[in-house]
Order: C-alpha cells, then sequence, then structure tokens
C-alpha cells in the first residue's frame, strides 16, 4: 500500500485540525500515513524569526485564531486557545518518537493536540505529558524513560534536519512518493489525490 508522509508540529495550530482528518482520508484513498514530528523552532530561526509568524504579524495572527475556532467547530473538536504560544514541543515530539508508527503515534499525537488545542494545556510539562499518556492507554513511566535516551533525541533531531533538507517551512506538511509538498490543513485532499494518482501510475 502506498503511503504518505504527514510532517507535523506541536506547537502548529492547523497541525491540530489536520491529524483528525489526514488518515481517514488517506485510507478512503487507498494510502497510508507515515507520522513525521518535527520542530519549527530551528526552521524559523534560520529565517531570522524567534517565535511563530502568527505572533510576529498581528493581523495574521488574530485572523489564524478565529480560522481555527471556525475549523475546530465545523470539525466538532473542542478549541482552546494554549498559552503561551507557541507551545515548546520538545518533550511531546521526543514522545512521539518513542512511540511505534504503527496507530500508537498517530493516537498519542492526537490526543495531544486536544489536550493541548482543546483543553489549552501545558505540553511542555511532564505531568500534563504523563497524564496525556497514561489517559491514552499508554504506560507513561517507561515511555517518557525512553524519550529521555540519546536514541530518541538524535531521531527527533534527524526528522528536523530531513525536514529542513525537503524544504519544510512550516506544518502540517504532507509529502508523497514522488517528492510533492502539500502544505496545510486545507490541501490534505489536493496531497492525497495527488498520491493515489501517482500510486496508480507507478502499478
Amino acid at each position: 500500500m502506498s503511503a504518505i508522509t504527514f510532517w507535523y508540529e506541536f506547537a502548529s495550530t492547523y497541525s491540530y485540525p489536520a491529524a483528525f482528518r489526514v488518515e481517514a482520508q488517506a485510507a478512503a484513498a487507498g494510502l497510508t500515513v507515515n507520522w513525521r514530528p518535527f520542530l519549527l523552532g530551528p526552521i524559523f530561526a534560520a529565517l531570522g524569526w524567534s517565535t511563530s509568524p502568527f505572533n510576529l504579524q498581528e493581523a495574521k495572527g488574530r485572523y489564524m485564531w478565529r480560522d481555527l475556532e471556525r475549523t475546530c467547530a465545523r470539525l466538532g473538536l473542542p478549541f482552546r486557545r494554549p498559552e503561551p504560544f507557541p507551545q515548546n514541543s520538545v518533550l511531546a515530539a521526543r514522545v512521539a518518537y518513542a512511540l511505534p508508527d504503527d496507530g500508537a503515534r498517530a493516537h498519542y499525537s492526537r490526543c495531544v493536540y486536544r489536550a493541548e488545542f482543546g483543553a489549552g494545556l501545558t505540553i511542555s510539562e511532564t505531568s500534563v505529558v504523563a497524564d496525556i499518556l497514561t489517559e491514552a492507554g499508554f504506560a507513561a513511566d517507561a515511555i517518557l524513560a525512553r524519550a529521555a535516551t540519546p536514541e530518541i533525541r538524535q531521531a527527533l533531531r534527524q526528522a528536523t534536519e530531513a525536514a529542513q533538507a525537503l524544504g519544510l517551512f512550516g506544518a502540517p506538511m504532507l509529502t508523497t512518493a514522488d517528492d510533492e509538498m502539500f502544505w496545510g490543513n486545507d490541501r490534505i485532499d489536493e496531497a492525497v489525490a495527488w498520491a493515489s494518482s501517482a500510486a496508480r501510475v507507478d502499478k
């Protein structure tokens, strides 16, 4: 079965609804999803930005928050703006890589997004992430311990470097087997259509 890669940042606002949409849409087209969290901080820093562009551009930020509120309402997702924004997502992302990409990582990631943007919780706090893991049915202590190992730290670092090498500049981003990129929650349909069409051509 062909796959698309879902690149996401836990601090990314539009990655929240995308995380709840991407698998169903991919599955309907006969595609699987590779879940690849990464960090936007180093990418923004390379551009000379010290924070999210939604903070740097006040009007853009106001629009984004209202648009996200509308999007969540349409999808039936809870919404509560987290403070501060953006959240420090390093811990949450390391924990994601401590879980296998066999459905467990996707399930955990959706739980993180719901806690962060649905309940306004601070995902940089170990106790919050531990509660998310426990409520999601995972062994929190063991996974947090694995997330702190050099192997997992390196996995996140490599994912972020790979995202930079591909030219990713925001999240969510979907990439296909033929290296096409589709940016944003509103481009999932196009990404899936492209990937499924390419898969048919490859056959």
